[in-house]
C-alpha cells in the first residue's frame, strides 16, 4: 500500500492488486453522528442519503442508471465516527466512477424539494427500524454505556432533529466538517499509480476547504447504567456491555480473542451453553467495538420472557468463571487461528482491502502489513488476555433491554461481577 498527497493536500491511500480486474473507491471523512449535537442529531446521515439526490449535472436516476449501465455499484454508510461514499467497478470503468462519485461530493444540490421527500425516507427507515427490535437493542445499550455522550446518540436522528433541518442547515454543517484534513481517498484494485494519481488531481485536487475544525470531543465515561425500551415482541432483547478497547490499542487483539472465546463463533461459551445446550435462545453472540478513544464489549440475547432470567443468570456465570479462571490453552490456540484465518479472509476483496485502508488512514494515520498483524496475532499472551479482562470486569457493567416488561434486568447487579477478578 502506497500513501500520496494531491496537491491541496488531500491524502490518497493506494492498494495495487494487479491480479483483480475491479477497483473499490472510497471517499472517507472523519464525522458521524459523533461530531453531532442533541439539536441537529442525524444531520450526518441525512447528508448521506442527499449525496444521491442529484447534482446540476445528474439526476438521482442518472446517477443509478450510470453504475448500473457499467455493472458497478455505488453506496455510502454512516457511523458514529466517520461517513464513506464508495463505489466498485471493472478497472476500465474507473473513470467514470470518479466522475460521478466526485460530482456527488461536490456538486450535490441538496434540492429542498427533494430534501422533503429523503427526510420522509429516513422517518420510513427510523420506524423500520424501531420495528427491529434486536438492532433497537444496539442503540440503548450505547445509552446504557454512554449516557449523554454524543457517542451514544442515534445515528438516524429523531423525527424533531430532522424537521429542523433545511439545505442551508446541511451545506452548513458540510463546510464546517468536510475539510480536507478530514478527507481520505482510498482506492484499491487493478490501477496504474501515475494515470490514477492524475486522475484524483483533476477531480479532487481544486478543493479548498482548509477551515480548521475545533471539536468539542472528549473521552467518554464509560457510566454502567441500565436502558429498558418498552414494546411489545415475543421475546427480549438483552444486551450487557462491558468497557473495551479503543482503535489501535495495543490490547486491541488480546480483546478480539476474548471475543471469540465468549461468543464470537458456533464453538464459544456463549453459543454452547445457552443454545446448544440449554436451547434458551436462537441468537446470543457478542462482539467488540472500537471507537477512536474507546471501545465496548457487548453481549447479545434474544429470548422468550420466561426463559430472560435463566439466560442472564447462565451469562453471568459465564462472565465469572471467566474472571475467575481465565480463558484454557485450548481457547486461546483456536482462538489466534479464527484472527488470523478472519483477518486474511476478509482481505480478499477490493471493497474489504479499500475499507480497511481508508479506515485506518483516516482514523489512525498508520497502516500495518498483514505480517506484522500475523505476528502480533502469535504473541498474545495469557497476561494481555488477563489484563483486559481485567478491564471489562473492574466496573458495573451497563445492560439494556428492548421487550414487554423489565423485571428481569431490574433486579440483575451490575456490581456483581467486579468482585469475580483474580
Amino acid at each position: 500500500m502506497e500513501k500520496y498527497k494531491l496537491s491541496n493536500g488531500m491524502r490518497v491511500v493506494v492498494e495495487k492488486i494487479p491480479t483483480v480486474r475491479s477497483v473499490s473507491i472510497g471517499i472517507w471523512v472523519k464525522n458521524g453522528s459523533r461530531n453531532e449535537t442533541e439539536l441537529n442529531n442525524g444531520i450526518s446521515h441525512f447528508i448521506e442519503h442527499m449525496m444521491f439526490k442529484g447534482t446540476e449535472q445528474r439526476s438521482a436516476r442518472d446517477i443509478a442508471d450510470l453504475f448500473d449501465g457499467i455493472g458497478g455499484n455505488v453506496n455510502a454508510f454512516t457511523s458514529r465516527e466517520y461517513t464513506c461514499y464508495f463505489a466498485k467497478v471493472l478497472d476500465q470503468h474507473l473513470p467514470l466512477a470518479v466522475d460521478a462519485l466526485s460530482d456527488m461530493f461536490f456538486n450535490s444540490q441538496m434540492d429542498e424539494e427533494e430534501l422533503a421527500k429523503e427526510r420522509n425516507v429516513i422517518l420510513e427507515e427510523i420506524s423500520m427500524y424501531e420495528d427491529t427490535p434486536d438492532d433497537r437493542v444496539h442503540d440503548e445499550a450505547a445509552k446504557a454505556a454512554y449516557g449523554n455522550d454524543p457517542l451514544a446518540y442515534s445515528i438516524l436522528g429523531t423525527e424533531k432533529t430532522l424537521a429542523s433541518m433545511n439545505s442551508k442547515t446541511l451545506l452548513d454543517f458540510m463546510k464546517d466538517r468536510y475539510t480536507i484534513d478530514n478527507i481520505v481517498l482510498s482506492v484499491a484494485g487493478n490501477v496504474e499509480d501515475k494515470s490514477l494519481l492524475d486522475l484524483l488531481e483533476t477531480y479532487f485536487g481544486h478543493y479548498q476547504n482548509n477551515e480548521p475544525i475545533t471539536d468539542s470531543i472528549v473521552v467518554p465515561t464509560f457510566v454502567g447504567d441500565y436502558s429498558f425500551f418498552q414494546k411489545k415482541t415475543e421475546q427480549n432483547h438483552i444486551c450487557m456491555s462491558f468497557p473495551g478497547c479503543a482503535l489501535g490499542d495495543p490490547l486491541q487483539n488480546a480483546m478480539i480473542l476474548l471475543n471469540n472465546a465468549l461468543g464470537g463463533g458456533m464453538s464459544s461459551r456463549l453459543f454452547q451453553v445457552i443454545r446448544e445446550e440449554r436451547g434458551l435462545a436462537y441468537s446470543v453472540y457478542s462482539y467488540h467495538s472500537s471507537a477512536a478513544d474507546s471501545g465496548l464489549f457487548t453481549i447479545y440475547a434474544g429470548t422468550a420472557p420466561k426463559q430472560t432470567k435463566d439466560v442472564l443468570d447462565l451469562t453471568m456465570e459465564l462472565m465469572y468463571e471467566v474472571g475467575q479462571k481465565g480463558l484454557t490453552d485450548a481457547e486461546v490456540a483456536r482462538g489466534k487461528e479464527q484472527l488470523k484465518g478472519s483477518l486474511i479472509l476478509n482481505l480478499e476483496s477490493t471493497s474489504s482491502r479499500m475499507n480497511r485502508n481508508g479506515k485506518h488512514e483516516l482514523m489512525l494515520g498508520k497502516h500495518n502489513s498483514v505480517d506484522t498483524l500475523l505476528t502480533r496475532i502469535d504473541n498474545i499472551t495469557m497476561d494481555e488476555i488477563k489484563e483486559v479482562t481485567k478491564m471489562m470486569l473492574s466496573t458495573p457493567f451497563a445492560v439494556s433491554m428492548v421487550g414487554t416488561n423489565d423485571k428481569a434486568i431490574d433486579k440483575l447487579r451490575r456490581d456483581q461481577l467486579v468482585s469475580s477478578i483474580i
